[in-house]
């Protein structure tokens, strides 16, 4: 059922849908479900922000753990922040389409953090990182002018 469900969700096209550059869920303004993007990077792990951490970048609400991973990102917010607009990676390269990016299925590539679906689609986006990186980053500017 599991399986079902995800296949749907991806399957599911653009068409008709104003897609914001940063997924936050259809009923939330929180970027990565409101966890902290720093900490990805200076920790090594998903790590919860907390409302007392936040700031606004690119119409969606920032959520940090603490004010030192706040400031980093403020000083440069494309470092931080997750490719695609956190946006499941291997969609957007692979369906070049949106499915939702989860903060638990994640991966750091070259200094730049991706999300996915699901670890089956993080799977699927691992035998060839470097393949789906070149066809997202082609894909990606043309999925957010729609």
């Amino acid at each position: 059922m599991k399986a079902m469900f995800a296949a749907l969700m991806l399957m599911m096209s653009t068409l008709g849908f104003a897609q914001s550059e940063i997924y936050t869920g259809y009923f939330s303004s929180k970027a990565v479900g409101g966890y902290d993007t720093v900490a990805y990077f200076t920790q090594g792990k998903p790590v919860k922000g907390s409302s007392d951490y936040k700031t606004e970048f690119k119409g969606a609400n920032w959520y940090f753990a603490s004010q030192a991973n706040l400031d980093l990102f403020k000083q440069d917010p494309d470092k931080y922040a997750p490719q695609y607009g956190g946006y499941c990676a291997w969609a957007v390269s692979a369906k070049n389409d949106f499915a939702k990016g989860d903060p638990e299925h994640w991966s750091i590539v070259d200094g730049k953090l991706y999300l996915n679906y699901n670890q089956n689609i993080k799977d699927k986006w691992s035998q060839d990182i470097p393949g789906h990186i070149a066809q997202g980053d082609k894909n990606w500017p043309t999925l957010i002018a729609k």
